[in-house]
């Protein structure tokens, strides 16, 4: 529910024909309030905390949160949470996920006009390789850290280009979100006890990357 307002009619109504509903991925919070049976997920408060205090250790002092989508209150809650335990400036700055050339060309021209950014923070894996681009395009010295993963991200984390990843596992989501479906249904079975499941994070650096690519290679991470 990267839009939970948007999506709230449509899930009572479907809670109130019988229908078990189980959401994932985004809308932890208003989960149980539209009267699904259970979330799969992360909680992006707990996984923005942690990147924050991981952004401490790694001595940055001034960064970039670059939100991909208006209006998506996952996003949002990822940078305002990061915020809250980072110690140095964190500025958010919007771009539109949609073209990678923009995004790139967004970051690039930031950090061309702040020198004093040492670091940028993307809320997905594609746009971290956007990031790497931009900041290698502007001469920057500023590192990168992610939220999400891909194949070609543990790659640049194996490489030293991301400083790290963090992983909210979403084939566990898929696969826990089915699984809930499955046991209600056959068992009556509540997963979690109708608290939400925590699915992440999970954090990818240098230290584990190599192992994390072996499934990354299979699409499971």
């Amino acid at each position: 529910m990267a839009n939970p307002e948007g999506l709230k009619t449509s899930i009572k109504a479907a809670v109130a024909a019988g229908i078990p509903v189980v959401t994932i991925n985004s809308g932890i919070e208003e989960s149980a309030a539209y009267g699904a049976i259970t979330h799969i997920g992360q909680s992006e408060t707990v996984a923005g905390q942690a990147v924050g205090n991981k952004l401490n250790d790694s001595s940055l002092k001034n960064v970039l949160c670059v939100i991909q989508e208006a209006g998506n209150v996952g996003l949002e809650q990822r940078c305002k949470a990061a915020t809250s335990t980072f110690k140095g400036t964190m500025t958010n700055l919007q771009v539109d996920g949609t073209n990678d050339s923009e995004v790139k060309a967004t970051i690039k021209s930031k950090l061309q006009a702040d020198p004093s950014i040492d670091g940028v923070l993307t809320l997905g894996g594609q746009y971290a390789l956007d990031a790497v681009g931009g900041v290698s395009e502007s001469n920057s010295t500023a590192k990168v850290a992610t939220f999400d993963l891909s194949e070609d991200v543990v790659a640049d984390v194996q490489a030293g280009t991301i400083l790290f990843a963090v992983d909210q596992q979403p084939y566990v989501q898929g696969f826990l979100g089915v699984t809930a479906l499955f046991l209600d249904s056959t068992n009556g079975n509540i997963i979690g006890g109708g608290q939400p499941v925590y699915s992440g994070p999970a954090f990818v650096t240098k230290d584990n990357a190599a192992q994390v690519a072996q499934f990354a290679k299979n699409g499971t991470r």
